[in-house]
């Protein structure tokens, strides 16, 4: 009789087995998300990153709170950085030698109004979308009433002539949060400028950041402090903060080249290596990322209604239905531009005349509706002369180059508009918006011109 052949002891254990299994499977996971994480970022060399941090916030503070997960698993334009030492010294070179470049590109309007910018009808801001170089006319671009900072403040930001890293922080609405990833010169060629308002600086003067009572220069990490007296400008303060999200160009009329990024983002790559990859080689006036759900103007104008980002929804009806009557299209292949919805939580700039012209056709716009900037990113993009050339990269690279964090929790939330009489969310599908019926068709894919 010939001998049993039994299975070896390891494979008679079914608990053995099942956590080889699962060993292996949590290692193939890894690797998995591990390099899918950085599908997006491809760099050619080491660039001399600054290792330590650049401040040290009291504990009560909690700049890294509430830190929004992302998780993306493909990326169809991945970024490759070149050396951040040849990036320093072409950067630097570009700069010195520009002489189109920086807010002089453009021939600005000047004048006394009743507030920041102007307050034109459709009628007159529609005649500036056109200016082409040999026409020379003035645009109005804010500055109707002064920009209430300090004399001192303004030297200082008339000083910064490569590149500018320009944030906002007003109602305490965010947290300071210093970016990350800086090259050893970074510091010393890049300016980094945080505008923030008196309510915020009660709040750093709270936590012992900042002492309300200096009269000296503020600084805190890479950022130089700028106190803006919002009371002189617009009551809502998102309004306030588009000033030096669009008016960059007349804030740092020196500086050839700028990054906005909003407070709710700690921005994770250098500064420098962004504005090569993303403007420089490839060519554009701006660089801004595309929205992660919307391509139709119109579908974003829907979420603002319904999620309440904007509280006067007759107001949003108006401005559609406004945008709608003067050529608004909803997004179709024939469009050179990916999407007509971007992500402007952070924007890349050449300060080139197109760029500048869009800035104060955009921040027009803001005024005469409201500060939703997305709803009008596509109908002045269209429609301004000489055309924006513009990169609007993957939302993958966004998450990668930045860390996005919820905004300050408070009771009551956050103030997004005039508590008026709100009118029907759905106005945009009941037949009310008359004017747009044509460009809602389309948008469904109903047309069969």
């Amino acid at each position: 009789m010939g001998k049993l052949i039994s299975k070896p002891l390891l494979c008679q254990s079914k608990l053995f087995c099942f956590s080889l299994f699962y060993l292996f499977s949590s290692l193939f996971l890894a690797l998995y998300f591990s390099l899918s994480a950085t599908k997006c970022i491809f760099r050619s060399s080491p660039f001399d990153p600054i290792q330590f941090p650049l401040f040290s916030y009291p504990t009560s503070y909690g700049e890294h709170k509430h830190a929004i997960p992302t998780l993306r698993s493909s990326c169809d334009s991945p970024v490759y950085f070149s050396d951040y030492w040849e990036v320093l010294k072409e950067i630097q070179e570009i700069c010195r030698n520009s002489t189109t470049l920086g807010a002089r590109s453009l021939r600005y309007m000047q004048g006394n109004s009743k507030n920041f910018g102007g307050n034109f009808s459709i009628e007159k801001r529609l005649s500036y979308f056109d200016n082409r170089e040999d026409n020379g006319i003035e645009i109005p671009c804010g500055f109707f009433e002064s920009f209430p900072i300090s004399n001192s403040d303004r030297i200082s930001m008339e000083k910064c002539d490569g590149l500018v890293v320009i944030s906002a922080i007003l109602n305490d609405h965010d947290k300071i949060r210093q970016p990350k990833g800086l090259g050893s010169k970074t510091l010393d060629y890049v300016c980094f400028f945080l505008f923030i308002d008196d309510i915020t600086l009660r709040g750093l003067d709270y936590h012992n950041i900042i002492s309300r009572k200096s009269s000296k220069e503020n600084k805190i990490g890479a950022w130089r402090i700028i106190k803006v007296s919002t009371s002189y400008l617009y009551k809502n303060a998102a309004m306030n903060g588009e000033i030096p999200k669009y008016l960059i160009h007349r804030l740092f009329p020196n500086s050839k080249y700028s990054i906005w990024i909003d407070a709710k983002l700690q921005l994770v790559v250098d500064p420098l290596l962004l504005i090569h990859s993303l403007v420089i080689k490839k060519n554009v006036d701006m660089a801004v990322s595309k929205h992660p759900y919307y391509v139709h103007t119109m579908e974003e104008a829907m979420a603002t209604a319904r999620w309440k980002k904007w509280w006067d929804v007759d107001g949003l009806k108006t401005q559609m239905e406004t945008y709608c009557e003067n050529g608004l299209q909803p997004w179709g292949p024939n469009k050179s531009y990916p999407t007509d919805v971007p992500d402007t939580a952070l924007i890349l700039r050449k300060h080139s005349a197109a760029t500048n012209l869009f800035s104060c056709l955009m921040f027009n716009e803001l005024e005469a509706f409201n500060p939703r900037d997305q709803l009008g990113f596509a109908f002045v993009r269209d429609k301004m002369n000489p055309k924006l050339n513009l990169n609007m990269f993957e939302v993958e690279v966004f998450e990668q180059v930045s860390i996005e964090y919820r905004h300050n929790l408070k009771q009551g939330g956050a103030n997004v508009g005039p508590k008026i009489r709100r009118a029907s969310s759905d106005f945009f599908v009941n037949g009310s918006c008359s004017k747009c019926d044509g460009y809602l068709v389309k948008m469904w894919g109903e047309s069969h011109e």
